[in-house]
């Protein structure tokens, strides 16, 4: 359908400039990134501070594929991952009853438990949204403006389609 090609092609977009605002911010930021990878209390020392100095360019990365539209249906699987591993760090610190900023966009760390609940399921409903347009994008990774040679409309539809001799001439 030729709507679903604008739509690929928003979802692109969207999560590209979402996705390159969070890596720009934490790299620019120095170190916290790290700070907020720490914050969440999963990962051990070592593995923290190679996790928060990455995800930034991981984020960086994947922000360009989208936003050029290429390997499309591989840089959305890696956000859809990415965001499900979000949602499972802030599940995680929920139940265990810390209240940090998440650090998705910069900041992170150790917040006044005020307005938990709500900030929580504020950020998991947040990026089950973006979660859902990955997916969206790993099953129709076929969109407008799309440097993906594979993945390049090349289907007519009826509105495209030219017409052959016999309709044009009955």
């Amino acid at each position: 359908m030729k709507y679903s090609l604008w739509v690929g092609l928003v979802f692109r977009l969207v999560l590209a400039g979402i996705l390159g605002f969070a890596g720009l911010t934490k790299i620019f930021q120095g170190d916290g990134a790290r700070l907020a990878v720490v914050a969440y209390r999963i990962l051990p020392h070592n593995l923290d501070t190679i996790v928060g100095y990455g995800l930034p360019a991981l984020e960086i990365l994947l922000s360009l594929l989208l936003l050029i539209g290429l390997f499309t249906r591989w840089a959305a699987l890696a956000t859809a991952l990415l965001m499900v591993v979000f949602i499972g760090g802030i599940i995680s610190v929920w139940v265990r009853g810390y209240s940090i900023d998440c650090g998705c966009f910069g900041g992170g760390g150790d917040v006044s438990p005020e307005g938990l609940a709500q900030r929580y399921l504020s950020e998991i409903g947040r990026d089950i949204v973006f979660a859902a347009m990955a997916i969206w994008l790993i099953i129709k990774p076929k969109t407008k403006f799309s440097l993906d040679p594979s993945e390049a409309p090349t289907e007519f539809t009826d509105e495209d389609s030219p017409q052959d001799e016999t309709q044009a001439l009955a």
